[in-house]
């Protein structure tokens, strides 16, 4: 079995709790905040860390702002779980620099280890496959229940009003973006379908749309199939302004969600989503299910979907 499909079910390594420290960059790199854990009644305590463009501290001008996923590995490789990350916080600065998108602040929220599976599953699904299906997913919750509107009512209600009162944010959905990979694919799209007045833009990079271990047979696989194409037309909707980025590779987990992503495609297609306009799905050619081929592609992620920030 692929490594990385263990972390599927195990919800990644352990996370690293340890407090990160404060980075000190030079202005012309921006900067990092440290929020620390953030106590919640909703969800155990998420460790959040807030990068800052350049310019930020001089400009007196509002930013957008993209919420991440798996914030340990996103910016610092000694606190990743696989001692690789996103660089998210480069790809940012080479996309600026060369004005291929106005500044924007990253905020990057911890995932909760052993929990992270529940966490970031898209609940509406439990309904929609069959009890087969069901079942084997909630195997691989460890029979726990699934706290996804938990985890997004805390990044509603609590962390983003935090957020646009302790930094000059632009907080209306245009500007407001979230992205994930993998499971964090799921939760992004996700969100964009329970709060859609709130995120105007999702990254749902690599997406584990097989849901659970894909080493379904073929009829799970056509079960899922039909879920998806079910939550597209009710839970998902027509575009009303929002806009999806998608993709995935070719290698490792990666290897099996081409299917699926032409399944959703087309269920988005059905629903009055156009390719190019309001969603964006592309194929990686020997990319595998892994940070450095997600930071890999970032610039193309970033570049797209805040183009009009």
């Amino acid at each position: 079995m692929i490594n990385r499909r263990n972390m599927i079910a195990m919800g990644g390594a352990a996370a690293l709790f340890g407090a990160l420290p404060q980075i000190a960059a030079a202005q012309d790199m921006g900067r990092f905040v440290d929020l620390g854990f953030i106590a919640s009644d909703a969800i155990v305590p998420a460790g959040v860390v807030v990068w800052l463009p350049p310019g930020y501290d001089h400009s007196g001008q509002r930013y957008g702002v993209v919420y991440m996923h798996d914030g340990q590995n996103l910016f610092d490789p000694k606190r990743s779980n696989f001692n690789k990350v996103w660089a998210a916080d480069k790809s940012a600065l080479r996309l600026i620099a060369a004005k291929k998108t106005q500044p924007f602040i990253i905020v990057g929220i911890d995932q909760p280890g052993t929990d992270r599976y529940r966490q970031y599953f898209p609940k509406p699904m439990m309904n929609l496959v069959s009890p087969g299906v069901k079942q084997k997913i909630e195997e691989q919750s460890g029979g726990k229940a699934i706290t996804a509107d938990a985890y997004l009512k805390f990044i509603v209600t609590q962390l983003k009003p935090r957020i646009d009162r302790e930094f000059r944010t632009k907080a209306d959905r245009r500007h407001t973006t979230i992205a994930g990979s993998s499971m964090g694919g799921l939760i992004s799209l996700y969100a964009l379908t329970q709060y859609p007045d709130v995120f105007g833009n999702a990254a749902t990079v690599s997406t584990h749309l097989p849901l659970a271990d894909p080493n379904w047979s073929a009829d799970e696989r056509s079960d899922i199939d039909a879920a998806w194409r079910t939550y597209a037309k009710e839970y998902l909707g027509p575009p009303a302004g929002r806009r999806i980025w998608f993709d995935h590779g070719t290698e490792t987990l990666d290897a099996f969600y081409q299917p699926y992503q032409e399944n959703l495609d087309a269920a988005l297609t059905a629903n009055g989503w156009q390719q190019g306009r309001d969603f964006s799905s592309k194929v990686y050619a020997g990319a595998p299910h892994e940070e450095n081929a997600w930071a890999a592609r970032l610039d193309d992620i970033f570049g797209w979907l805040l183009q009009n920030y």
